[in-house]
């Protein structure tokens, strides 16, 4: 059975004044159906950029990505704008959330770009509000929840749309210890329960090793070690 998730010779250069950088240099990995992968390294590494590239946020200079068979080279920008709602749930440092809306209404905003009906909305948003335990506080803005119960909110949001992917960017970057550790905790589980395919990036190695099944080390764009810990779930 091919990869879920495929890059070939991948490449990505920006133009910054008279400086061509190429953040991602000629990258091929491969990343199976229900795996959890963390992706570490310097800033600068490429890390970021990777992870944009696989979500359909940006496109590669050269190479390919193939996602569940399709190749995305060849999507339109409403076919790429179908994928990233189907198939990829994000998950960023900063949250993310609209701070007017409740946590439920954040929500179940993918749900309403969508189509879904309103109650269907409602029901689904309670749902996964229940699945990372914030029912209490589901008419809670973001002003009066903790960052943890942010992320816990952003989490819920990416899985509305039922997406067999979650591309987390530094999600525990601007949590305490304790706070980062159950929300690698939620991950965990719900790449465990759910047959999630995680990919992550984050500057915590022991986060990494403990919690991912696969640890990509990434310096200049190119991959300097794809291994995995004997100590991960």
């Amino acid at each position: 059975m091919p990869p879920f998730l495929a890059v070939d010779r991948l490449t990505k250069r920006y133009v910054m004044g008279d400086t061509v950088v190429t953040a991602v240099d000629s990258l091929s990995l491969s990343f199976e159906q229900g795996e959890m992968t963390a992706i570490v390294g310097r800033s600068g590494s490429g890390k970021s950029t990777l992870l944009n590239l696989l979500g359909g946020l940006d496109r590669p200079t050269s190479g390919e990505i193939v996602a569940n068979g399709q190749r995305m080279a060849e999507l339109h920008d409403d076919e790429l704008a179908l994928y990233r709602r189907r198939t990829i749930g994000f998950i960023f440092q900063f949250f993310n959330l609209v701070p007017t809306l409740t946590a439920r209404a954040n929500v179940e905003l993918p749900l309403v770009f969508a189509d879904v009906p309103p109650a269907d909305r409602r029901r689904r948003a309670e749902e996964l509000l229940g699945l990372v335990g914030l029912t209490p506080r589901a008419d809670h803005r973001p002003s009066e929840l903790s960052g943890g119960e942010q992320q816990r909110v952003a989490t819920a949001r990416a899985l509305a749309n039922g997406a067999p992917v979650l591309l987390a960017d530094e999600p525990t970057g601007n949590l305490d210890t304790k706070t980062a550790g159950e929300i690698m905790s939620l991950l965990t589980t719900l790449n465990r329960e759910r047959q999630l395919t995680v990919i992550l990036v984050t500057h915590d190695r022991s986060l990494a090793e403990t919690r991912c099944q696969r640890v990509i080390e990434m310096s200049d764009g190119k991959v300097l070690t794809d291994r995995r810990p004997g100590g991960a779930p």
